[in-house]
């Protein structure tokens, strides 16, 4: 099979030159980029439209650039671009470590915070608007990570990109035109936050929490003139216009120095950005940027089989729009959408502050649920991808959070979790170790109720990256974490007795995420995640010879940790310990289903007890088939665990269907919307991250030591397709193709693992090899 992922060794020559290795937390200085003389390939995967975005559509609409830090949504209008600028930093609020009177975190803007807006950019062309203008049209490139739009005015042709480069961490804007034709009109830049004393290329400011923050602007052409006028930047028959921005805070992800760089000035690093930015063409900036984002985009491939001429003939919208209509699969636009989640990861996960609900892209200063990061499946969701589809350097940020947050995490649990005021303390009177709030900030606080059972999903996500890399830097610098989250449930857990005599260890009062009883004790939520968070941190000790007295304690815990059992009266897997069901048969989470997927506890495949997969089958059966974006991508990875294509497709499928009116959906721009009452849809981007992951599930199953191919191939991709790049647990990548159903060929490459069995059709095959080695498996017949 061809290989067309750039070695590791010329990914680490290039990201080393564009400071992809200086592991650059927030908004600070950079080594010079590396330039790039590359010609640009012709994109694969390109998303189009044939309208712009309005001012008040941008978050349905408009398109999303990003380095990892920097984010902002493009409306592209032919005669007044308008930029919606963040800052992943940008957050009001602090620590929030006190509890009201009804023990929870406060969850307000002032007090727990939220993602803001940094800046909006506006480009106004007067004479170009669009009943000026004719053959429009826009672009999403996502092999080059680049947004265009160009249209004919006069017989001109004029074109635009805009991109978000790491290397110079900037925005760029390049207006350019084929002919005579010419640019007239004027720039705004502002904050969003009543700054005042700005210039018409830069302003600062701060919050009532202490963050400073700045942002500049220069703009250059060629022909013509460009100067500063009053609060405007004006431009006047230029061939050709420029315009870089940067910007960011003086936040620091160190609970030391409370989260703040005092050393750094935000404004003035900012202008030294732009500036130097500035001194090179736009193409050059082009490539420089283009170069950077292929080498993650490219480590990945995938092909679901081949759509009609007509399918391919309609613009992006359209396509989704008849999806839904005719109910035909269309398996490029099917690719298109998970390769649109690798793009979103690229943009929004790098050397910086990771995903919450709205990734790095907001229409406002208020986004839903602050725009956070809850910790009872949504941070988690956001990064079950990045493994599985070739972007694990994407992982980092959300590793880096966790082991940034744990000095506080851990001080906030020593001194309130017990206060009586929480409804969740542990009865035996004993706190250890962290856990975390529901929601979590970047200031280390926490907000709404405490979530006991977070820090073993977080603990978990973090192992899991582990077991895709192998990498043992990663193990030693998530095993505080580890260990920890199991002193913290070592103080946790009650001893109980059931009905047979046999005595065995539960959790203290909990509610399963979100619904039923808010105290029974012994949920099947935290039981499950308790039960692998002991078994990662004994292997992670043995790993790192490290506290082999503890771990056997913890092992001996995990022992006696009470299972759940099907209910002999739903013939369901029980959820809260009881025969009863106590809550909502259809609700949106499937917490006690933790353990099927993302853990695997729950196998179909012998290894678990029949009548314990057949109660998570009923579950999940009742659960239902038609929810919302993350709750169909959750859905859809279990039934692809229990190997129902038809069930994993569908739902898949389900999170396709077109946005209307804030219905649940995906809107034009791709982005998943989430109807929160009728007639008003939010954002949440875990779904563009669960859905990509679901499709990669369908076609490739991984634990250590075990790979199975095409376990829940629909129909619909079955013709013929392939996969290159993707992440397998036990550390290996693999491209496997296939045809009629069936694998013609499986390369299985080792990046860290050694010996694997590869089982396709009930046949298994041994593969034993050194890290970097790898090998070619075909005859799947035999």
């Amino acid at each position: 099979m061809q290989n067309n992922q750039p070695s590791r060794r010329s990914f680490l020559a290039l990201a080393a030159a564009t400071g992809a290795l200086a592991g650059l937390p927030s908004f600070t200085a950079s080594a010079a980029p590396l330039r790039s003389s590359e010609p640009l390939s012709t994109p694969r995967h390109q998303l189009w439209w044939q309208a712009p975005a309005g001012d008040g559509s941008m978050i349905e609409q408009g398109l999303p650039v990003g380095n990892g830090r920097l984010g902002a949504l493009a409306s592209n209008d032919s005669g007044r671009e308008l930029l919606l600028i963040t800052d992943a930093t940008l957050w009001t609020g602090g620590l929030n470590d006190t509890l009201d009177s009804d023990g929870q975190f406060p969850y307000g803007r002032a007090d727990f915070g939220s993602l803001t807006l940094l800046a909006r950019l506006t480009v106004e062309i007067p004479d170009h608007d669009l009943g000026a203008v004719s053959g429009y049209r826009r672009t999403l490139d996502l092999d080059n990570g680049v947004v265009t739009a160009s249209y004919v005015r006069s017989g001109v042709t004029y074109r635009r990109q805009i991109f978000a480069s790491r290397p110079d961490d900037v925005i760029v804007l390049h207006f350019g035109q084929d002919g005579g034709g010419r640019y007239t009109g004027s720039i705004t830049f502002e904050g969003t936050h009543g700054e005042t004393g700005g210039t018409a290329e830069s302003f600062a400011g701060s919050f009532a929490n202490g963050l400073k923050y700045g942002a500049a602007v220069k703009a250059y052409g060629s022909g013509g003139s460009v100067r500063v006028s009053g609060s405007r930047i004006t431009f006047t028959d230029c061939r050709e216009l420029t315009v870089v921005l940067s910007g960011g805070t003086d936040y620091a992800p160190d609970a030391a120095a409370h989260y703040r760089n005092p050393s750094l000035d935000p404004l003035a690093l900012a202008r030294t950005k732009v500036k130097a930015a500035a001194r090179n063409s736009a193409d050059t900036l082009l490539r420089t940027h283009a170069a950077d984002h292929r080498a993650l985009f490219g480590q990945f491939d995938l092909s679901l089989g081949t759509s009609t001429a007509d399918q391919r003939g309609l613009d992006t919208w359209a396509r989704i729009q008849a999806r839904a209509d005719t109910g035909d699969p269309d398996p490029e636009l099917e690719a298109a959408y998970a390769q649109f989640g690798r793009y979103l990861m690229i943009a929004g996960s790098r050397d910086s502050l990771p995903m919450g609900l709205q990734g790095i892209w907001l229409d406002g200063n208020d986004p839903d649920w602050m725009g956070d990061y809850h910790t009872d499946i949504n941070i988690q969701m956001n990064y079950w991808m990045a493994d599985r589809l070739g972007l694990s350097q994407c992982f980092d940020a959300f590793t880096d959070y966790c082991v940034d947050q744990l000095p506080s995490w851990t001080d906030t649990t020593q001194r309130l979790f017990q206060d009586p005021r929480n409804r969740y303390r542990n009865s035996r009177g004993k706190v250890a170790g962290w856990t975390v709030g529901i929601s979590t900030n970047p200031f280390g606080g926490g907000g709404w109720w405490w979530h006991p059972a977070g820090n073993a999903w977080l603990c978990q996500s973090l192992w899991e990256h582990y077991e895709f890399t192998r990498s043992r830097a990663h193990l030693e610098k998530i095993y505080p974490l580890l260990k920890g989250a199991c002193e913290f449930w070592e103080a946790r857990l009650l001893t109980t007795t059931l009905d047979n005599g046999k005595e065995v260890l539960i959790a203290d009062s909990d509610w399963s995420p979100e619904q039923g009883p808010l105290d029974a004790k012994g949920i099947t939520y935290a039981q499950e995640q308790v039960w692998i968070l002991f078994g990662n941190f004994r292997t992670a000790a043995a790993e790192l010879k490290r506290d082999a007295g503890y771990a056997a304690t913890i092992g001996g815990l995990r022992e006696r940790l009470y299972l759940p059992v099907v209910s002999p009266k739903t013939g369901w897997l029980e959820e809260w310990m009881s025969p009863d069901n106590l809550g909502e048969t259809t609700h949106r989470h499937l917490s006690p289903l933790f353990n099927l997927f993302p853990g695997d506890r729950i196998r179909p495949d012998g290894s678990t007890p029949a009548d314990i997969v057949k109660g998570a089958t009923a579950l999940l059966t009742a659960r239902g088939m038609d929810s919302f974006g993350w709750a169909n991508a959750w859905r859809s990875l279990c039934w692809s665990r229990l190997k129902d294509a038809d069930k994993a497709y569908q739902l898949v499928v389900r999170n396709l269907r077109p946005s209307s009116n804030g219905s649940n959906g995906t809107s034009p721009n791709l982005f998943d919307i989430y109807e929160v009452e009728q007639g008003r849809g939010i954002f949440q981007i875990e779904a563009n991250f669960g859905t990509p992951t679901a499709i990669l599930e369908m076609l490739l199953y991984s634990r250590p030591g075990h790979l199975e191919l095409l376990p829940a191939l629909p129909d619909a991709w079955a013709a013929s397709g392939s996969v290159t790049g993707a992440g397998a647990r036990g550390g290996f990548v693999v491209d496997l193709r296939w045809h009629d159903g069936k694998p013609t060929e499986a390369r299985i490459r080792s990046v860290g693992g050694r010996t694997t069995t590869v089982v396709y059709g009930g046949k298994a095959r041994t593969v034993t090899l050194k890290p970097g080695q790898s090998v070619t498996l075909k005859d799947f017949a035999r």
